[in-house]
């Protein structure tokens, strides 16, 4: 009787652990599926918004340009000779009238004496000329001389005088020609390398120049903006809420980097260049570093109008479809998502400039807009408000079923 009692206690044993143990995998399955059930929809999603309004934008634009000096000379000839000497240093400044080559003088030093001989021969033969006039002026009013003989003088001596006048010139042109044997510079600014050595025989009509200055501050750049734009930037300026501007312009270096000082754009080219359908614009700016070289390649920004009706939207607010639309939602009537199509075609800093598509305050989704869909209901905060997240009511959500099943656990 004994073996058959202890038998029996430990199947009664076994029958309570295994119920025991269904009853809490049933308590945890109910406590899961009853969290599920209570987690359901959590209300609309919170998005945060903008209120917009209209400013004043500049209309920006960025061109491709050409850095020009400001005064370029080519130093040339203007007489035929032998380079005797050079007097300066090539590469540095120079200063307009300062000497730089020397021509052999020595023929136009004799042209200079000839003409001087010439000259003097003329002024006596007007002073005898003259002589003879004012002898025979008297006589012929006695009829000692006839009268043709009187006029015959008097023609004379102003055929001298005139000789005198074309000697005198060509004097004049002597002196020149020998001070053109000394070539100064025709401006100030920074010159170039020579072409020319002592001993070169140079000519007033040769193709190559001596040298070739430049002045390198102020500098010039010369931007090509398309005729198109530049069409439609003059429709835009015919239109209300754009105004002109004076054009401040700020250059980008061929390495990317700011040039820092800005510069002003001083006039637009009348034509329209037929090779490029573009028209130069010329715009003036400070090089005292001389970092801004003639041929350089730059880029230039500036603004050439303002636009006073545009808004500002901050680019996280703005999708685009793959046509490339821009899209916006909105705050609509009781507070449901609103898509709106608007015209977007440029940034400035992080925000998008949009012309067209909004009223003043439209309130402008700028959070929350990754699940964004037309006239869904939607819970609408000033953006970057902080979020309110409720921690979970007791009983409700997974953990809530974790932690009655874990009671259930510890119970059982």
């Amino acid at each position: 009787m004994n073996a058959p009692t202890s038998y029996g206690r430990s199947g009664l044993i076994l029958v309570a652990s295994a119920l025991l143990l269904a009853s809490c995998g049933s308590g945890d399955g109910a406590g899961k599926q009853q969290g599920g059930g209570r987690r359901g929809p959590s209300g609309p999603p919170q998005v945060g918004y903008v209120v917009v309004q209209p400013g004043s934008v500049p209309m920006t634009t960025e061109l491709a340009g050409r850095v020009t000096a400001f005064q370029m000379s080519q130093v040339r000839p203007q007489v035929a000779g032998i380079v005797q000497r050079r007097f300066f240093k090539e590469g540095e400044v120079v200063r307009q009238g300062e000497t730089l080559y020397q021509i052999d003088p020595s023929l136009y030093q004799a042209s200079v004496a000839q003409a001087q001989a010439n000259l003097q021969n003329a002024q006596a033969n007007l002073e005898a000329a003259r002589i003879k006039a004012d002898r025979y002026k008297p006589l012929a009013a006695m009829q000692a001389v006839s009268q043709q003989d009187y006029t015959d003088a008097v023609a004379q001596a102003r055929q001298a005088a005139a000789q005198v006048a074309q000697q005198r010139a060509a004097l004049q042109t002597a002196q020149i020609n020998l001070r053109f044997t000394r070539v100064p510079a025709p401006i100030t600014g920074r010159i170039g390398r020579s072409l020319f050595t002592e001993g070169a025989l140079v000519t007033a009509n040769q193709a190559d120049p001596l040298a070739v200055i430049e002045r390198l501050d102020p500098i010039f750049v010369d931007i090509q903006q398309s005729s198109a734009d530049l069409l439609a930037l003059r429709k835009a300026l015919a239109r209300d809420g754009i105004a002109p501007v004076s054009a401040s312009v700020r250059l980008k270096l061929e390495d990317g980097s700011d040039y820092g000082a800005t510069g002003t754009v001083e006039f637009t080219e009348v034509i329209v260049s037929e090779s490029t359908g573009t028209v130069t614009l010329r715009a003036r700016f400070p090089n005292p570093q001389n970092i801004l070289l003639p041929g350089m390649f730059v880029r230039a920004l500036f603004a050439q109008a303002i636009d006073t009706q545009a808004y500002l939207v901050p680019q996280a607010g703005v999708s685009r479809d793959p046509k490339g639309n821009a899209t916006v939602y909105v705050v609509g009537p009781g507070n449901k998502a609103v898509a709106r199509t608007v015209v977007a075609d440029r940034t400035i800093g992080q925000n998008w400039v949009i012309t067209q598509g909004l009223a003043p305050g439209d309130k402008v989704i700028v959070q929350g807009t990754a699940n964004l869909k037309p006239d869904i209901d939607i819970k609408p905060v000033p953006a970057s408000a902080p979020q309110k997240i409720e921690p979970p009511k007791k009983g409700q959500g997974q953990g809530g079923a974790q932690t009655k099943g874990g009671s259930q656990a510890k119970a059982g």
